[in-house]
């Protein structure tokens, strides 16, 4: 029979063992931990033109950059301006990404929250609290999203950059495609009268001319993203990733990825996936 126990709550800064350099690995081996989905890992320590070293850079399928800086104990005006820098220079030097500022500190202070504000979300940044607990010998880390990522710019409806089919058969290939069209058709009695819009970054659906991308496929070389938008909602994540599908919510664009590696594998979730988009046209109010 389990036992209850409860663990040690102590600080990083005030920790003469734990080093700033050591939680900066520990992100970088294993940044799923962030709960930000799949990232990659890119470089630590990354030297800056001005000056200076970014913590962390991390990278996701969705064309998204996350500059990271990691604080032991609370953050301060110093760290917060040093941490939009570093995400400002980035931005500019690849412009063909979006990007992202994250913070994470053991403390996600008052002030913080106030000079967060003021930006309205002209910047787009996360604040993640990270807790550290004794357990024996080891330190176990948790990390909680306090302040998740607000974004302007223009609604999806209004997608911009519009492309066709050859361009997606170029930057995928046929097969994906037409796995992309059985998909699509296979889901015709659900989005009766939407057809294929195939935009820069992914093919949407439109209806007599009316965008309403309450579904989405990113292609890629060889597989693809099938994208139904919705609330986040983890027993639907774990319903999902128990028909051994890979899944990750995207919080900034409320939507679930599902990577559909063939169009068996779609077969065989057929159901779910019909379930889903369903969920999505109620999410839409169609």
């Amino acid at each position: 029979m389990a036992n209850l126990t409860k663990m040690e709550r102590i600080s990083l800064k005030n920790n003469q063992e734990i080093k700033e350099d050591m939680i900066q690995k520990f992100l970088f081996d294993d940044p799923k931990v962030l709960g930000l989905g799949e990232l990659t890992s890119i470089q630590r320590e990354k030297i800056q033109p001005q000056g200076g070293r970014l913590d962390l850079l991390f990278a996701d399928d969705n064309n998204t950059r996350y500059e990271v800086e990691v604080q032991l104990g609370a953050t301060d005006p110093s760290h917060i301006i040093r941490t939009i820098e570093y995400w400002d220079t980035e931005k500019k030097r690849y412009p063909q990404y979006d990007h992202c500022a994250v913070i994470v500190a053991e403390e996600i202070t008052g002030r913080f929250m106030n000079v967060i504000q003021l930006f309205n979300g002209a910047i787009p940044l996360i604040a993640i609290q990270i807790s550290a607990y004794k357990n024996g010998n080891d330190v176990s880390l948790t990390f909680t999203k306090i302040i998740d990522r607000v974004t302007l710019g223009i609604e999806d409806e209004e997608e911009i950059e519009p492309t066709d089919r050859n361009y997606w058969e170029n930057r995928s290939t046929t097969k994906v495609m037409k796995n992309v069209d059985e998909i699509f058709s296979d889901l015709g009695d659900l989005a009766e009268g939407y057809e294929l819009k195939y935009n820069k970054f992914y093919i949407g659906i439109s209806k007599e001319g009316l965008v309403k991308n309450f579904i989405a496929f990113k292609p890629k070389k060889n597989y693809l993203y099938f994208i139904a938008k919705g609330t986040e909602d983890s027993e639907k994540i774990d319903k999902i990733e128990n028909a051994n599908l890979e899944v990750s919510y995207v919080s900034n664009w409320k939507e679930y990825q599902i990577r559909i590696n063939n169009i068996e594998e779609y077969r065989k979730n057929r159901e779910l996936i019909r379930e889903l988009v369903k969920d999505s046209m109620e999410y839409y109010n169609i």
